[in-house]
């Protein structure tokens, strides 16, 4: 497999691909439509939700806006006599309080869901603590920033979708409404230009109709993808200023990410103080014990010694295999001597199915990165023995840019995937969201494409840090 092609095989796995259809079936799941999406945006939900949303943000963000100078001004005419600082607090708070309007209606108009920011948090009980922290809180200056900013846009917003909505409908229904000027205003129709000499142009003739409705079709099919773009920056600005922020959300993330850490050792713990107990240590035990008797029968009778002696030695072997295979477990001596190509050849050559092992690195990650790139691919050539029903496998690592890639396949019988939540009670795919939670614990992902009849292939992503 070439090198230059697996970074974009990879992006390609991470969309799973889907069982071929018919086309009734394509045409019911668009909903029935057989319009193509430029012609149908007009009419679509989307488009008039959107539209909905900017039309409501002249009204909420003029009030927005208001609420926002009224409480700027009056908070900083009030610090000299002290009470402008509270009332500045009480200010802000109402700001995180219209804050959550607005990201209710993203989320009900464009779908957009939105986290709430981190909650103030006062470090003691009382009004000046909770004050002080409110003032702290680098959200709630920033819902007011979006009080200032918005409004601005909302009113640009407003006009430019309003008026390109409007027109093109009503120049695409001219044909319609036309009868209403020679009837009611005394004119032939509508009237693009006229002077005091009498020089007057009306859209009266029938090729003149259908230029102006031609034109107003244009405009409506061009006004939805013109909403939808200045949609795009209430998007950016909801997230940006009303949402957590980055620093908060990336807490957040390592937060969790230590848990599944801790979680892991504690239970890579408990499975080898396990192993040891269950395995070696009762070996050893009972070795203790058959050696004990050698020794007493040893004047006795020797050739039952002889025996006890021998069966002893056969355990000792076992026990020896029991302990490489529980340090190999916990950090294999391969792969810190000779790196990840002879380790996961290791790994192969003890897998029941056929593997062929390609490794392309010109230098080694780092050791953390490496034993989990190890312990990875060891998991899933397991899950290929265990479950796949494969004829064969292959595995394949590269680097791209800052990244190492892995890439398992298999010509089993697919149907693997990654259980929602990513629970891991043991049900199917148990073993991946294991994986897959290690992965995340270091900025990793993991990707499965495994459709039911096969190949399945799980490409993992890991950082480089080398």
């Amino acid at each position: 497999m070439a090198t230059d092609y697996r970074p974009e095989r990879a992006q390609r796995l991470q969309q799973p691909q889907q069982p071929q259809r018919h086309e009734h079936q394509e045409w019911q799941e668009a909903g029935g439509h057989f319009l193509p999406p430029a012609v149908r945006a007009p009419i679509e939900g989307r488009t008039w939700r959107e539209f909905g949303y900017l039309l409501l943000s002249l009204p909420i963000s003029i009030a927005f806006f208001a609420f926002a100078v009224v409480t700027i001004s009056l908070g900083s005419g009030l610090l000299i006599t002290f009470l402008g600082i509270p009332v500045l607090a009480a200010g802000l708070a109402c700001c995180r309080g219209l804050g959550a309007l607005e990201r209710a209606r993203a989320r009900g108009l464009l779908r957009l869901d939105v986290g709430a920011p981190t909650p103030v948090r006062a470090p003691k009980s009382g009004l000046m603590s909770w004050v002080g922290a409110v003032l702290k809180s680098g959200a709630s200056w920033r819902h007011l920033l979006y009080a200032i900013l918005h409004f601005p846009w909302a009113v640009f917003a407003f006009t430019v979708s309003v008026t390109f909505w409007v027109t093109g409908w009503s120049l695409l229904l001219y044909p319609l409404w036309r009868w209403t000027f020679p009837r009611y205003l005394g004119e032939p129709g509508i009237a693009l230009y006229g002077d005091t000499g009498g020089n007057q142009f009306y859209l009266d003739t029938p090729f003149e109709i259908g230029t102006t409705a031609a034109v107003g079709l244009m405009l409506v099919l061009a006004a939805p993808w013109l909403i939808r773009g200045l949609v795009s920056v209430d998007r950016l600005m909801v997230t940006g200023l009303l949402g957590p922020s980055t620093l908060a959300t990336r807490v957040v993330e390592l937060e969790s990410d230590r848990g599944v850490v801790v979680d892991t050792a504690a239970a890579d713990l408990r499975r080898i103080e396990r192993d040891l107990h269950d395995g070696a240590q009762a070996r050893l035990v009972a070795l203790a014990m058959d050696l004990g008797l050698a020794k007493e029968k040893l004047l006795e009778d020797p050739d039952a010694a002889a025996r006890m002696v021998d069966e002893a030695h056969g355990e000792v072997k076992v026990a020896l295999q029991e302990l490489r295979d529980l340090a190999r477990g916990i950090h294999p001596a391969v792969l810190t001597d000779r790196g990840l190509d002879a380790a996961l050849s290791s790994i192969a050559a003890r897998c029941t199915v056929p593997v062929s092992v390609d490794v392309d690195l010109r230098s080694r990650p780092a050791p953390a990165i490496e034993g989990i790139a190890y312990f990875t691919v060891s998991e899933l050539l397991q899950n290929v023995s265990k479950h796949s029903r494969a004829g064969r496998a292959s595995v394949d690592v590269w680097r791209s840019e800052d990244r190492l890639m892995l890439q398992v396949t298999d010509d089993g019988r697919g149907g693997a995937a990654l259980p929602i939540g990513g629970s891991a009670d043991g049900s199917a795919g148990s073993g991946l969201a294991g994986l897959a939670e290690r992965l995340d614990a270091v900025d990793g992902i993991l990707a499965v494409d495994s459709p039911p009849g096969g190949p399945t292939t799980v490409t993992a992503e890991l950082p480089w840090r080398g």
